[in-house]
């Protein structure tokens, strides 16, 4: 129980670390916005423009978004929202789809593994050679390499402990999460009236776990 805390500790570190990326874009966006309105305003009163800008606003925004991208995979993984193509899947048995889905968590677990490896090492390269971005304010580059570097290790472990699990004979989490909104009942009002019930009657519809539209008494 202690190591599951700590590893959902760390996806959720993750994510916030994801969310923070995205915060900062809007605040540099904006930024920029703001000021290209002042310089607008002020050339349309006769004034002098300030030159208002946010020098390298692009190679930040890119950044920021890369970094948000791979720190988001793991905890995305863990909560299903990832894109699954489940044509091959839906059709196979208990018994064989635990399997397929025992291989697919190998595939992905050595895949960014190896993508983790990789991108580790172009950071550190990037690092040596004192690389550094061609904006006006030079960035060095193992920065954001070291960020979709963090992001890629963290989707490692998610993906190493779904398979654990499923090894294990659990379902993965990514799995779990995906299908439960799916097994949800939940019902939708409709504002058309109803011929059998009357004028000004109202539709419910409830949908239950098999997919079936069924009229409330």
């Amino acid at each position: 129980m202690k190591a599951r805390s700590v590893l959902d500790r760390i996806y959720l570190a993750s994510t916030v670390l994801a969310a923070c990326c995205l915060v900062l874009i809007c605040l540099v966006v904006a930024a920029q916005v703001a000021g290209r309105v002042v310089d607008t305003l002020a050339g349309a009163v006769g004034g002098n423009r300030p030159g208002l800008y946010v020098p390298s606003a692009a190679e930040f925004t890119g950044y920021l978004f890369v970094a948000a991208s791979f720190l988001a995979l793991a905890g995305t993984f863990r909560h299903g929202g990832h894109i699954r193509v489940t044509l091959l899947l839906s059709r196979l048995g208990g018994g064989a789809r635990h399997r397929f889905e025992i291989g697919c968590l190998v595939f992905a677990a050595v895949f960014s593994g190896f993508f983790c490896v990789h991108s580790i090492l172009l950071a550190f390269d990037s690092y040596a050679f004192g690389e550094v971005s061609v904006g006006l304010v030079p960035v060095p580059l193992w920065i954001p390499q070291g960020f979709m570097a963090l992001g890629l290790f963290v989707f490692t472990i998610a993906a190493i402990d779904d398979l654990a699990c499923a090894l294990r004979g659990g379902r993965p989490s990514c799995q779990e999460s995906a299908d439960t909104p799916l097994g949800e009942n939940f019902t939708v009002p409709e504002a058309s009236g109803d011929p059998a019930a009357g004028s000004g009657g109202h539709l419910k519809k409830t949908r239950n776990r098999n997919t079936s539209w069924t009229r409330p008494s």
